[in-house]
């Protein structure tokens, strides 16, 4: 009798060993798309048996970053026809090995509708839920301001779906305010910092007072924070750092304390339009052409695309800052 009570126990003990082993897996398993009341087997807006699937493409057609999402909305329409394998397939005849067949996703056409941010977090988290809720996007991609990467990646977690950020480069997106369902491919603020140290420490050494002009949101914050932990590295001295709104327009205000603060270095944490104007309006108030502390006054852009430049036209020449890969550049 005491063994069959032995062997009950120890089967009992196996069975629940298993069931135990079976429940932590499960407990464990990434609950990838769920959210609240969708079923483990499901995700949100699952197209099901429809033949085809869609994406938001969330980006800003208006505010102070509307030339960068413009561009990057010409990009999701070509790679929409790639994708589905519109045309003569353009770039895909060219990569090689191919993931991509040209038959949409996973056979499924792949549809888009999109959304203007106004490069404003609370339009951009509106126009994000409208696609979600509305349209039944399975994946949002954008960007251009980190503020509003930020808040739709916080929605976009809240509500089951992908978020794929375009254009962020504030180390807060994937660091301080990281999401388990946003990702992100755009180099970071620390990363311009790394990158732009040794160039500096060449070309203007390491006896140097900086100005910083700062866009009032994550990135410029963390924009400025990097650039100064690289320059005080080599020695600078950081004699001011003013915020400044996105989208101001006119920095004058901003850029006259500038011309008796003893710095002999202007650096320029703004972006878009925002940065155009700012360092249009230095070399206006003849910036580059002064010297302080017996050294040639300088302006450094951390960070610049290649339509800024464009917008500033003669401006960016000499300018030392750092900018997404780019198959035209040399250095």
């Amino acid at each position: 009798m005491s063994d069959d009570k032995s062997k009950t126990s120890e089967l009992s003990r196996r069975g629940f060993i298993k069931v135990g082993a079976a429940a932590l897996t499960a407990a464990n398993m990434p609950m990838f798309f769920m959210k609240d009341a969708w079923a483990a087997k499901d995700f949100r807006n699952n197209p099901g048996n429809a033949g085809t699937v869609k994406f938001g493409f969330n980006v800003p057609q208006t505010g102070a970053y509307a030339d960068e999402g413009a561009d990057e909305l010409r990009a999701y329409k070509l790679a929409v026809k790639h994708i589905n394998g519109e045309g003569d397939g353009g770039m895909l005849n060219t990569m090689k090995p191919l993931t991509l067949k040209g038959n949409g996703i996973l056979g499924k056409k792949l549809e888009y509708v999109t959304g203007d941010t106004q490069t404003k977090s609370d339009a951009a988290r509106a126009s994000a839920k409208r696609m979600i809720e509305k349209d039944g996007v399975v994946m949002i991609t954008g960007g251009s301001s980190s503020g509003v990467a930020v808040a739709v990646q916080g929605l976009c977690q809240e509500m089951g779906v992908v978020f794929m950020a375009g254009l962020t480069h504030s180390n807060d997106t994937t660091g301080k305010d990281k999401r388990r369902y946003g990702f992100r491919h755009f180099f970071n603020a620390y990363m311009s910092g790394a990158a732009l140290g040794p160039v500096l420490k060449q070309e203007m050494g390491t006896d140097r007072k900086a100005y910083h002009l700062t866009a009032d949101y994550t990135w410029g914050w963390t924009q400025e924070e990097s650039i100064k932990n690289t320059t005080e590295a080599l020695g600078w001295k950081t004699t001011a750092a003013v915020r400044t709104p996105v989208g101001a327009g006119d920095f004058s205000q901003y850029i006259t304390p500038v011309l008796n603060s003893g710095a002999d270095v202007l650096i320029l944490n703004h972006y878009g339009k925002d940065m155009i104007n700012s360092l249009t309006q230095a070399v206006q108030f003849g910036l580059r052409d002064k010297q302080v502390n017996g050294k040639n006054f300088e302006i450094v852009v951390p960070l610049f695309s290649r339509l800024m430049a464009q917008g500033a036209g003669e401006n960016i020449k000499g300018i030392l800052g750092t900018t997404n890969w780019n198959w035209s550049l040399q250095d």
